[in-house]
């Protein structure tokens, strides 16, 4: 890991920190990205990585930044599109432009990230590319439509990357966790009670009604299958939907 090159978007907050903090620890050289500049700064005084803001949905901005990152670290050997965003609305309400939002961050990010560093990859003939995407991306969920098309894609886009570029050496793989204990997860819980009327309890255990586990995932957990992922002992495991979801998928 001393020689990699990290990038990771949605790289301030929950997941991308957590995942930025595991692999800093072991002397890999990490850049995080993302649109608010104080959360990054945030987690480059924590592990010295660099941090800058970039747009994952405006292919310009994040080819600008990884110009920057490639000056400082060099080339780009690991790849993890982190990004996203999620809301809930029904989908007799849905608008055209929120489902396209969320496919834009969601999908397309993904589609960005990984194409805007996969010339570093097949110039060193290896290469890994990871997707923090969800288990949204393996079964449907109500009211959230948009967002269970978009990591679908990220899925199907996995495994068909994983047959194209298998051969030069470059894994590509999707982290798939359930709900993960985050602010984002504060937030929807907030929802559920505004909306229901349900108690925090009564709403958190309804978040966890099909994990048997009856327990949210934990960021460390989503940095920890990262890691595996990049590591000699996971070189054949390549196209994979890694769930993190207690047993519900």
């Amino acid at each position: 890991m001393q020689m990699d090159h990290v990038v990771i978007t949605g790289g301030g907050t929950g997941v991308g920190a957590e995942i930025a903090v595991a692999f800093a620890e072991l002397g890999a050289r990490v850049t995080v990205l993302g649109r608010r500049a104080e959360p990054l700064q945030a987690v480059a005084d924590q592990t010295g990585a660099l941090a800058l803001t970039a747009d994952v949905t405006d292919r310009a901005s994040l080819d600008a930044a990884l110009d920057r990152a490639r000056a400082t670290h060099g080339p780009v050997s690991i790849a993890i599109a982190n990004a996203g965003s999620a809301d809930s609305v029904p989908f007799a309400k849905m608008t055209l432009a929120a489902f396209q939002s969320s496919l834009d961050v969601n999908l397309a990010g993904v589609f960005n990230l990984w194409q805007a560093t996969l010339p570093d990859m097949l110039e060193r003939r290896s290469g890994r590319m990871i997707a923090v995407a969800s288990t949204a991306g393996m079964k449907g969920y109500s009211y959230v439509s948009h967002y269970c098309a978009a990591k679908h894609g990220v899925v199907g886009l996995t495994r068909a990357l994983a047959l194209e570029l298998g051969p030069k050496n470059i894994t590509v793989n999707a982290i798939c966790p359930g709900f993960i204990e985050t602010p984002l997860l504060e937030k929807s819980i907030e929802k559920i009670i505004a909306s229901t009327g349900m108690s925090e309890d009564e709403a958190r255990a309804s978040l966890l009604t099909g994990n048997p586990q009856k327990r949210f995932v934990q960021t460390s957990e989503v940095a920890g299958a990262a890691l595996w992922l990049c590591s000699e002992s996971a070189i054949s495991v390549n196209g994979h939907a890694l769930a993190l979801s207690g047993g519900e998928v």
